[in-house]
């Protein structure tokens, strides 16, 4: 009997690289929230961090290729120790800078300074608001958290955040609060800027639905509930195979905080590296081979794949 994955079987194992566009790179999870969602179960007790020396050899990297799109994620990257040194190193490259943020830690006042940090090197954020009612956003990720997300997005918009012809982008992460996959990206948009704005004054440019994947803490969630079976049924069920011309894996490395090179985020959550011969850390980076590697796939990618598509920057079809 076949060891493979069903989704292995269903795709033939076929999945190879188009490029490395995208260099994403976790900078550690630690994280001063416990999102129910959260892929890689990132909170204040993770003591995983990226050291400097990998941060180093990840700028290497970025100088000896023009990677258009660098991707910094965690945990909550305004929580490392040299996140403001990094971003400077990066923002100098003149590449689309990306930082992913849960947005209240810029609260706190050790980092409110990355605000100004943010404006400066004109660094695009990616902001996880899960739902527009704050007590589904608050269910998810924590008891006055969507207060907190509106305060920063007020400040965020009057330094020119997610407002027309500024360039400062303020995107929005939509994640689903129970067990399903989300309704339409176009849809919630719409959705999002009407409630957003009429209720809480706020704008931004675009918003991104991600599909919540069967793994880390989201897994504790859909068996606490007894929701694991239904949910990965509906997965498999709503598989779209065009959706996989554009899977994230395709044109993203993605660097783990200990350098371990992963075809995605969420492969470096299952602990599986890139492999089929690729070099599998940031010492060994190689853009031709890793340019045209084949992709490790398990049955989690099922969550990329269903209905109209799942990847960092949302649907993909």
């Amino acid at each position: 009997m076949s060891n493979q994955s069903s989704f292995a079987r269903r795709t033939g194992s076929l999945l190879t690289a188009d490029g490395v566009d995208v260099f994403q790179v976790n900078v550690g999870y630690r994280c001063n929230l416990e999102c129910k969602h959260c892929h890689i179960g990132a909170g204040p007790g993770r003591t995983e961090m990226m050291s400097k020396d990998i941060m180093d050899r990840c700028l290497d990297v970025l100088r000896d290729h023009p990677i258009p799109v660098v991707d910094v994620t965690g945990g909550s990257p305004e929580m490392h120790p040299h996140i403001r040194w990094f971003l400077r190193e990066c923002s100098a490259l003149k590449r689309r800078l990306i930082v992913r943020t849960n947005g209240v830690v810029l609260l706190d006042e050790r980092f409110r300074d990355l605000i100004d940090l943010y404006e400066e090197c004109r660094i695009e954020l990616f902001l996880s608001v899960p739902h527009p009612d704050p007590r589904m956003a608050d269910s998810q990720r924590g008891a006055g958290v969507f207060a907190g997300l509106m305060e920063v997005m007020r400040e965020l918009n009057v330094r020119g955040y997610g407002q027309k012809g500024t360039g400062l982008v303020l995107n929005l992460v939509h994640n689903p609060v129970g067990a399903f996959t989300p309704a339409s990206q176009s849809a919630l948009e719409a959705h999002y800027r009407k409630m957003l704005g009429e209720r809480e004054a706020v704008m931004f440019n675009h918003l991104y639905c991600i599909v919540n994947m069967p793994i880390g803490r989201y897994l504790e969630y859909l068996r606490r509930t007894d929701n694991y079976k239904e949910y990965t049924r509906d997965l498999m069920k709503t598989f779209n195979e065009s959706a996989l011309d554009k899977v994230m894996c395709k044109t993203t490395i993605s660097v783990g905080w200990d350098g371990r090179l992963y075809d995605c985020d969420f492969n470096q959550t299952m602990g599986l590296p890139v492999d089929h011969g690729a070099p599998d850390h940031i010492e060994k980076f190689d853009m031709d081979r890793l340019s045209r590697r084949r992709i490790v796939v398990g049955d989690h990618c099922y969550g990329c794949a269903a209905g109209a598509g799942s990847s960092c920057q949302g649907e993909t079809v």
